[in-house]
């Protein structure tokens, strides 16, 4: 009788088509199975090498329907109808295997990530403050971008020599691809602390917040992308509030306008190769292969354009006003919050939605032109404070439609792609 209720298992599982089930003895704990046949007969199997247990805790019932554990709560689900369950207490776990704790970020994420905003706003508004500061007892930007890159370089070795992080390797292909977005790097830095150093803080702030309105032009004239007509409805407040502000700027001088307006033009072009320039690369590595890159550019015109003045007068003088340690732990000190505010900035956008990334920009725009105005005591006339507010109100307006209409093309390219991977998953079944 055994060895008839023996075989007709052996040829129902056979049937089932289970050879490729691998059932380990370990995973099944209970000595004796009890077997449900088609013809509800209960018999039961026993091990000669067990003892015998009267009452399994584990039924197992072979019917129509597919085989089932109760008291199982995860099924893995193989070719056909089988459907086999799996214990929850894994292999791992029985073998004394303890899940490792949570780190602090992964704890607090927010508390993180606010964490981050935080550092950025305040490096950003603490660089352009000392950055002004400096500008006034010596107005030499093209030597004072080389020194921002240069402190910037230099820290950025210090962090390869300790490994934090590790120097990722540089071949040909990617340093052509780099040296691009590091001209326009060099380009739109030097052309921003020309700006910086001929008007006010707040008013070069204001003329860059055009910078949304040269990166839809770009998109839409040189990559040829179809812009939709409300994010240049959106950038029309931009325009209108910062042509507002230039024409009553007490600080104005053409120079100042200008510079701002290439180094727009400049950034907008940067994003533009920066995306061809897509490598696998991590950001704190790119970003520091681009400020020596970048370095290299700004080394010429400094010296062609203020060498001469600088050894015949400009040290002597910015020595005599302030004295030497002042002075080199001032350049020390704007060369190290340049690079730490851009490192965070890169931070924080690998740590956010784009959505949000947006509008943290625009509030950081906010906060460096209201602390140089409160700072530096500049006096602003009321259309230019009416025209900034209006330029700030539509690059808001621009980032937030900007943001969505990102998310949403990165939430369809997730389904599009989760949909092709049920679709072949489902055909292996």
């Amino acid at each position: 009788m055994a060895s008839s209720v023996t075989a007709s298992i052996h040829s129902s599982i056979c049937a089932s088509r289970l050879p490729s089930l691998y059932l380990s003895p370990s995973r099944i704990t209970p000595n004796h199975v009890l077997l449900k046949t088609r013809s509800h007969l209960d018999t039961r199997l026993a091990f000669s090498s067990l003892p015998d247990i009267p009452n399994s805790p584990l039924p197992v019932e072979f019917s129509s329907k597919p085989l089932r554990l109760a008291g199982w709560s995860q099924t893995i689900r193989r070719r056909g109808s089988v459907e086999l369950p799996v214990v929850k207490a894994a292999a791992a776990d029985a073998e004394g295997h303890v899940e490792p704790a949570k780190s602090f970020g992964e704890r607090f994420p927010a508390l993180v990530t606010g964490f981050f905003f935080f550092m950025w706003y305040f490096l950003n508004v603490v660089f352009n403050i000392l950055n002004k500061k400096v500008y006034n007892y010596f107005p030499y930007p093209y030597f004072v971008s080389v020194i921002h890159l240069l402190v910037g370089v230099a820290y950025c070795l210090v962090s390869w020599a300790v490994g934090l992080p590790k120097r990722a390797p540089i071949d040909r292909d990617l340093l052509l691809l780099l040296t691009p977005v590091a001209f326009c790097h060099a380009l739109g830095h030097v052309m921003s602390n020309v700006s910086f150093a001929a008007v006010a803080v707040s008013f070069t702030h204001t003329i860059k917040a055009l910078e949304p309105f040269f990166n839809a032009a770009a998109s839409q004239f040189v990559l040829g992308h179809q812009i939709p007509l409300s994010l240049w409805l959106s950038l029309a407040p931009v325009v209108i509030g910062v042509s507002m502000a230039s024409l009553t700027e007490l600080s104005f001088n053409w120079t100042g306008f200008i510079s701002a307006m290439i180094s727009n033009i400049a950034f907008t072009y940067r994003s533009i190769y920066s995306k061809k320039a897509m490598t696998g690369m991590d950001s704190t590595n790119v970003y520091a292969y681009i400020s020596i890159i970048a370095l290299l550019f700004c080394i010429p015109p400094a010296v062609l354009i203020e060498g001469p003045q600088l050894m015949q007068y400009g040290f002597r003088g910015a020595i005599a006003k302030v004295g030497l340690f002042k002075f080199v732990s001032d350049l020390f000190w704007i060369g190290l919050f340049y690079h730490l505010y851009n490192q965070v900035a890169t931070n924080t956008l690998e740590r956010v939605a784009p959505l949000t990334h947006a509008v943290g920009n625009v509030l950081k725009r906010v906060f460096v032109i209201g602390f140089s105005i409160v700072v530096f005591g500049n006096r602003i006339s009321t259309q230019t404070g009416i025209g900034t507010a209006i330029a700030i109100a539509g690059v808001a307006i621009y980032s937030l439609i900007k943001a969505n209409m990102e998310e949403q093309k990165r939430v369809r390219l997730s389904c599009a792609a989760s949909s092709c991977a049920n679709k072949y998953g489902n055909s292996d079944l």
